[in-house]
């Protein structure tokens, strides 16, 4: 909608500059003008001056000057067509449409606000009924308590096919309009259009005014083929174009709350349940660029908070990938991702408002995560390796478009390369030379050419003494040195990563026992143990904390001695309730080739197959996130298919499991060890 300079004018004379500011400022009359304390500033001596004759403010103490249109854009954190929108319903006055099409569409578009707002409250009303006894469970094991349902308008869809549309029907609201609001699944070969919604936990989305333009269900059986659906593309809602929670996290923001993107719904409610009021979430999409230039609007370094899992940390790279044209002088990204296997709603229920804090305090920069996953994992032993890094590096930054911002993200990334490159104590060359640091000090190019493994950037680590810059030091590098340094963030000791979750799931135990009893493994087999994808903060702990302490001694002969050494190092460092942990996962002792005394072949053998598998179910794990979400925007046959097939290959991994317990048992080792 646009706004004549006649209309503008006419907005003014009707609204005194005092009355728009006195809903704000508390304000004395001082001669021709009116006083009170700045809005923008705490001071204790009024500086603030309002002149209705002249239809202006000023504000000494921050130097702000303008009308009614800009105080309300200041001190509510809205644009210029809604603060316009806002002061005009004050004043009593019709907005203006620019052509009768545009009124038609306007008055379309409120007619089906109505329609939305009235399935919202059949929605809430059904949950508090009897018939929403199942939803408020559901809400109850989540710990979202009836004041919070009521704060996000939670509801509940009733099971049968036709709820919601007798109930509309009985109003009056025609099943056209049902249908155009997406409330209704309606087609060519669909004979009765019938509910979209049934059965489903429902989560009302509201647009930057808090009206409801789309909702999210969560199924309640496990068995349905989508646990999340959202409404369909509308007049109302466009998913990448929207945020959930963002009205009041915008004026949360503008108050002065860190604005902070999670992963989901529940999530969301999490957050602001424990005081973070400034928490949104996409809209069953990963983060498009009209989300980010939103959340660049409300807030200049907005906190991504993804998951604490491979899917998060890939999330994590793509925003980055997204965000790096659209950089401008102070606008940017940090990034922090949660204890492996934890979401926010995890989080703030076992530790409260200070886990999360504690999360956040490590948030990352933008530059930071790029440049973690430029250098993750690599081999820059040669001149080649580091060219090649450096050319990905300068494609990076030459895709973006300001031209300050560029120049400062090349000089930074110049600066990562050589301090990474530069020789410590000198270069030595050869096959003894000392290698080159990397980040924090925790080396990537070594001897002979070695690869090292740098860890995932807010990976938990092992034990060590963390260096001045949040490194783990392990002592100035020497050429009798092992190559292997593991760098851990301070997220490794803190609270937040300690008894998450009740057990290790026995494939992980059983990897972590393979290694505990096997640690000769690490000899050709490193990077394939750190790359693990581990769900169990603990096992992840446990993993760090064996690579840790094969690192200090380093590969030896007499593997006797070595499995001897590790286990010490590992008790005189805290680690035994962890090994407790994997003891108690372990039910049965029929996994021949993850104890003490199997032979080597049965040992690698058990070693390959529980990789293999891990690896299997952590991709289908992921495959089934995507097909969910797909299922969730697409209800179509194709994508039923999909998930389908990827439970049924989850179920056939899950039952390759029998294979790896029997191993042993044909070559008599598993009876003769009894």
């Amino acid at each position: 909608m646009r706004f004549t300079p006649q209309f503008l004018d006419e907005l003014r004379a009707r609204l005194p500059v005092s009355e728009v500011v006195g809903k704000r400022v508390k304000l004395k009359r001082a001669g021709k003008e009116w006083k009170g304390l700045s809005p923008f500033h705490q001071e204790k001596t009024p500086s603030f001056t309002v002149n209705d004759q002249k239809g202006f403010y000023h504000d000494f103490s921050s130097n702000k000057h303008g009308d009614i249109i800009s105080f309300v854009m200041e001190t509510e954190g809205v644009g210029f067509p809604e603060a316009v929108e806002r002061l005009a319903s004050m004043a009593g006055m019709q907005l203006p449409a620019v052509t009768p099409d545009a009124a038609r569409h306007e008055q379309r578009r409120k007619t089906l606000y109505d329609v939305m707002d009235l399935a919202a409250k059949f929605f809430a009303d059904t949950l508090a009924s009897r018939n929403g006894a199942k939803a408020r469970g559901y809400l109850g094991d989540r710990a979202i308590s009836p004041a919070t349902q009521l704060q996000f308008r939670l509801g509940y869809a009733p099971g049968e096919r036709f709820a919601l549309k007798e109930h509309l029907g009985s109003l009056g609201i025609p099943v056209a309009d049902m249908v155009e609001a997406g409330l209704l699944i309606a087609g060519d070969d669909i004979p009765v259009p019938y509910d979209r919604f049934r059965d489903r936990v429902m989560f009302p989305i509201t647009d930057v005014r808090n009206r409801v333009i789309a909702f999210g269900g969560r199924a309640l059986e496990k068995d349905v083929p989508a646990k999340y659906l959202n409404s369909p593309e509308t007049p109302l809602f466009h998913k990448g174009d929207n945020l959930y929670n963002l009205a009041t996290a915008r004026q949360a923001a503008h108050d002065g709350a860190p604005l902070i993107a999670v992963e989901g719904y529940v999530d969301v409610i999490a957050m602001v349940s424990v005081g973070f009021t400034g928490s949104v979430a996409p809209l069953g999409t990963a983060l498009t660029e009209n989300q980010l230039a939103l959340l660049w609007k409300m807030a200049d370094e907005p906190i991504l908070c993804f998951d604490g899992d491979g899917a998060g940390q890939r999330a994590a790279f793509r925003a980055a990938d997204l965000a790096l044209p659209h950089l401008k002088p102070g606008k940017s990204l940090r990034v922090a991702l949660l204890p492996e296997g934890q979401d926010p709603d995890d989080l703030a229920r076992s530790g409260g408002r200070g886990a999360i804090e504690e999360v956040i305090a490590q948030a990352k920069p933008l530059a930071e995560i790029v440049w973690s996953r430029e250098i993750e994992g690599g081999s820059f032993a040669t001149p080649e390796r580091r060219a090649a890094l450096e050319a990905r590096i300068n494609e990076l930054t030459n895709g973006i478009r300001d031209e300050v911002v560029r120049r400062y993200y090349k000089q930074d990334f110049s600066e990562r390369l050589r301090n990474a490159f530069a020789p410590q104590g000198g270069y030595q060359g050869g096959a003894r030379g000392g290698g080159f640091r990397g980040p924090n000090q925790s080396g990537f190019a070594g001897e002979s050419g070695r690869r090292f493994q740098q860890r995932p950037p807010f990976a938990p680590g092992g034990a060590g003494r963390n260096d001045a810059r949040g490194g783990l030091s392990t002592g100035p590098r020497t050429i009798n040195r092992s190559p292997y340094q593991v760098a851990s963030p301070q997220l490794a000791g803190s609270s937040i990563m300690r008894g998450q979750r009740s057990s290790i799931s026995k494939r992980e135990a059983l990897i972590l026992q393979s290694l505990l009893n096997h640690p000769w493994l690490l000899h050709d087999h490193l990077e394939e143990v750190t790359a693990l994808e581990l769900a169990h903060p603990e096992a992840h702990k446990l993993r760090a904390g064996i690579v840790t302490a094969f690192a200090n001694y380093g590969p030896t002969n007499d593997l006797e001695t070595e499995r001897t050494r590790i286990r010490t190092w590992l008790t005189a460092n805290g680690y035994d309730e962890q090994i407790q942990r994997v003891e108690r996962a372990l039910t049965t002792k029929s996994v021949w080739g993850a104890q003490a005394g199997a032979a080597a072949e049965d040992v690698l053998s058990t070693w390959h197959q529980l990789v293999v598998l891990h690896r299997q179910s952590h991709s289908l794990l992921r495959e089934l996130k995507d097909a969910e979400q797909a299922l969730g925007q697409d209800s179509s046959e194709s994508n039923e298919a999909w998930l389908r097939d990827v439970k049924a290959r989850l179920a056939d991994v899950d039952g390759l499991d029998a294979l790896i317990e029997g191993f042993g048992e044909s070559s008599g080792r598993f009876q003769r060890s009894v």
